[in-house]
């Protein structure tokens, strides 16, 4: 045991269950433990409650992103209502949408407002607006409308080229009809591809956990810097923090599109097919180093592809000297810059290496 201790007062203190103190010295018998007292100025010291820390301090880093960033990009972001006339009655909907510039143009997703006889958009503030469509793409599900109010706040657009994986992802959008609802997860995987309404797939969509809910589509999705990275769209049924968003750098080239002509243009041959492997004698025979190409399945009468002898059953391997994997592929070449274009088709027929030429014409709007 340690030495004892001599206390002045009637009896003496409790012991203290708080801790060991060290004490050290240069004797034989310093360095000691001693069970703490209640009387040792070291446990008054200890159990002083630490001072009432503030809202603002409680707040750890991730949190106060998040709610600078619903802070920046929430007030521009709109529920969107619409009346569609479909199978000769009148259907209501709801989605999201956001402001992107302060004279009232919003982004929104093309399936929200496709076809809409009437669009009203609300903001958080509580203004309304009647919208009018400036123009949508089904083939990207991306639309631009258009309200009356000016001096809107307006979500600045980022880059969605340079995002990384695990990256801070916020959606806001009106899910359900609960407005201005907010919900936080990371990117979860970049370069995904879904299909349109349409058929057609779309390319570089991003994927994240962050929650969404019928009527969160048209929504922004937001990086940690308060920017709009990508335009909410889409979930898989049943599954859960599989949400998908179309990336803002698309959604920038589509605006563009719409601003200038009304409609995104794309350039059309007049073939359907499908994706099919390349048989590997031909792959030998043709030095042909892709392992898949499209075959032909129909053409259409008077089309580019017909006028330059494209027949059913030929297989699409290339154009214009590019690599033609797939029916995908096919259409993604196909973009504006063909239309009207002279460009030169490589083809596989009944054991032999074809190229014809042929001008596409531009795809009517859907």
């Amino acid at each position: 045991m340690g030495p004892t201790h001599e206390f002045k007062s009637g009896s003496a203190p409790r012991a203290s269950t708080v801790g060991v103190k060290r004490v050290t010295g240069s004797s034989a018998e310093a360095d000691r433990n001693y069970l703490l007292l209640e009387g040792d100025p070291a446990v008054r010291q200890a159990a002083a409650p630490p001072p009432a820390a503030s809202d603002a301090q409680l707040l750890d880093s991730y949190s106060r992103t998040i709610v600078s960033v619903v802070e920046r990009v929430g007030p521009a972001v709109a529920s969107i209502a619409v009346n569609k006339r479909a199978r000769g009655r009148n259907a209501a909907g709801t989605g999201s949408g956001f402001a992107f510039t302060p004279d009232g143009y919003l982004l929104t997703n093309s399936h929200v407002v496709h076809d809409a006889a009437k669009i009203r958009a609300t903001f958080p503030d509580g203004n309304e607006f009647d919208a009018d469509l400036i123009g949508d793409d089904p083939d990207t599900d991306l639309a631009v409308i258009r309200v009356g109010g000016n001096d809107l706040p307006a979500a600045p657009l980022g880059r969605s080229r340079a995002l990384r994986p695990g990256q801070i992802a916020v959606a806001i959008g009106n899910p359900l009809g609960f407005q201005n609802t907010v919900t936080a997860g990371v990117i979860s995987a970049l370069g995904r591809s879904l299909r349109s309404i349409n058929g057609r797939l779309m390319d570089d969509i991003i994927q994240t956990d962050a929650a969404l809910n019928p009527g969160n589509s048209g929504g922004p999705l937001v990086n940690s810097a308060g920017e709009v990275i990508g335009v909410n769209t889409a979930i898989i049924p049943g599954a859960q923090a599989l949400c998908f968003a179309v990336g803002v750098d698309t959604a920038r080239w589509v605006v563009q599109q719409l601003f200038a002509h009304g409609r995104v243009r794309r350039a059309l041959i007049g073939v359907s097919g499908a994706t099919q492997p390349v048989q590997r004698r031909l792959q030998r025979a043709f030095d042909i180093a892709q392992e898949s190409g499209v075959r032909v399945l129909t053409v259409e009468r008077g089309s580019p592809a017909k006028l330059a002898g494209v027949e059913d059953g030929d297989l699409i391997i290339g154009l214009d000297g590019n690599a033609v994997t797939g029916i995908d592929d096919l259409q993604r070449q196909l973009d504006a810059s063909r239309i009207g274009t002279l460009c030169v088709l490589r083809v596989v027929r009944r054991g032999r290496l074809l190229h014809l030429t042929l001008t596409p014409r531009e795809q009517a709007p859907a």
